[in-house]
């Protein structure tokens, strides 16, 4: 038995990935779904990257978790990057999931192509509460290409402005990911295209963690909402000794 803590990517919570912790559970393990400062109900817009990522670390501490197996989405590879850098010792392994794989003094921004930066400046500036969000188009085509409109619909319906501070914001490090001592693991989605094959994830981004294992599955970026049950089998796959 293992114990997965699986953080979220932006727009989403802990609560969109109980379907893909229901078959990890059912195989025995424990599963933690953690929502990051800034997307929980109420959160100010204005929250920064270092204000997410201690809000893991405070997960961690208020659950006495140790032993993890710290998985990150997207956006969520950000943080869980700060986490192992702040308490590696509480962590076995981690999992990104089409993630972002940051050095010390990089931002997200920094990794994603010029058309998204401009996007999400032109929605901050409308939005003028410190949040961005995703048109649908973009959702529909580029996240979730492998489902059908309906549940591409209703997925969307379920996301959250999401603080575009923590987009910006350089992250502090005192390790970069491939100097770190913690076995590592990256889940690659072959039809995501979030990020264009030009600047893909892999194995652009997973190249920055050193030595690690590669999990590839078919799916898009939203594999959450498209096949949670493929998904769970790959970040069980991922986080297996």
């Amino acid at each position: 038995m293992s114990t997965y803590v699986l953080v979220h990517g932006a727009w989403h919570t802990g609560a969109e990935l109980e379907p893909v912790a229901a078959p990890i559970r059912a195989a025995g393990h424990v599963v933690h779904l953690p929502t990051i400062r800034g997307n929980r109900p109420g959160d100010a817009k204005t929250t920064g990257l270092d204000e997410a990522i201690a809000s893991i670390c405070d997960y961690f501490t208020e659950h006495d978790i140790n032993d993890a197996v710290l998985m990150g989405h997207s956006y969520g590879g950000m943080v869980i990057t700060g986490v192992a850098d702040r308490i590696p010792a509480r962590i076995r392994r981690l999992i990104y999931w089409n993630a972002f794989v940051p050095n010390d003094g990089e931002c997200l921004n920094d990794m994603v192509p010029p058309h998204y930066v401009a996007l999400f400046d032109a929605v901050a500036a409308e939005r003028d509460d410190g949040s961005v969000v995703l048109p649908f188009p973009v959702w529909r085509e580029a996240f979730i290409n492998d489902a059908d409109l309906a549940t591409a619909t209703r997925a969307y319906e379920l996301l959250n402005p999401h603080p575009n501070k923590t987009f910006t914001d350089a992250i502090k490090l005192r390790t970069n990911p491939a100097e770190m001592g913690l076995a590592k693991s990256y889940i690659n989605c072959t039809e995501d295209t979030a990020l264009p094959h030009s600047l893909p994830w892999h194995p652009r981004l997973s190249g920055k963690l050193g030595l690690f294992r590669l999990v590839q599955v078919r799916g898009s970026h939203e594999l959450c909402f498209s096949d949670p049950a493929r998904l769970a089998q790959a970040i069980m796959d991922a986080g297996r000794d």
